[in-house]
C-alpha cells in the first residue's frame, strides 16, 4: 500500500508563495505520473499540474507561469512552487500519483490566500 502526505499549506497574503510537497511511503513502485489537484468550497475538484516521469508537464491556465510542478524521483515527492498567490487560489491542494500497481491521493493542505 501507498501512502502520500502533503505538506507545506497555510495562511499567505495575496502575492505570497507557498511550496508543497507531497511525499510517498509504503511499497511504491514505478511512479509514472504525479498531479496536483485543487478544490475550493463549493466547487468540483479540479487539476492544476501535473509532470510525468520524463519531466514532462502540464497546468491549467489559471495557475501557468505562477507555479511549477517538480518531482525528486529519489524521494518519490512531488513539488508546487506556488507564487503570487491570489485569493481565487484558495482551496484543499490535493495530490495524486499514477503508479504501475494504482492510483493514490494525499489526504489535502489547505491554502488560504488573503486579500
Amino acid at each position: 500500500q501507498v501512502q502520500l502526505v502533503e505538506s507545506g499549506g497555510g495562511l499567505v497574503q495575496a502575492g505570497g508563495s507557498l511550496r508543497l510537497s507531497c511525499a510517498a511511503s509504503g511499497s511504491v513502485f514505478s511512479i509514472l505520473a504525479m498531479y496536483w489537484y485543487r478544490q475550493a468550497p463549493g466547487k468540483q475538484r479540479e487539476l492544476v499540474a501535473t509532470i510525468g516521469g520524463g519531466g514532462s508537464t502540464i497546468y491549467a491556465d489559471s495557475v501557468k507561469g505562477r507555479f511549477t510542478i517538480s518531482r525528486d524521483n529519489a524521494q518519490n515527492t512531488a513539488y508546487l512552487q506556488m507564487n503570487s498567490l491570489k485569493p481565487e487560489d484558495t482551496a484543499v491542494y490535493y495530490c495524486k500519483y499514477i503508479t504501475g500497481r494504482g492510483n493514490y491521493w494525499g489526504q489535502g493542505t489547505q491554502v488560504t490566500v488573503s486579500s
